[in-house]
């Protein structure tokens, strides 16, 4: 089973989960498996713009959550 850290997002008022996977918390900014929320703490804006930018083009999961994957924080913006 693959360890993910979620984060909450509101959009138009419901909810809607933002999940990231250890492996990609690894690959991209050294997060220990201890320490993956802090990871998420410490590097939150820009997991935050690449959960909106899936978020803006609907690329939503069949149940309603987004999966930020590695490829998706390597976006200019997210730089």
């Amino acid at each position: 089973m693959t360890r993910v850290a979620t984060i909450a997002a509101d959009v138009d008022g419901k909810r809607v989960l933002c999940r990231i996977s250890e492996d990609d918390l690894k690959k991209k900014f050294n997060a220990s498996g201890d320490a993956l929320m802090k990871a998420v703490t410490e590097n939150r804006a820009q997991i935050e713009n690449a959960a909106r930018t899936l978020i803006e083009n609907k690329n939503y999961e069949d149940d309603g959550s987004v999966v930020i994957q590695y490829k998706d924080l390597l976006t200019e913006e997210n730089l």
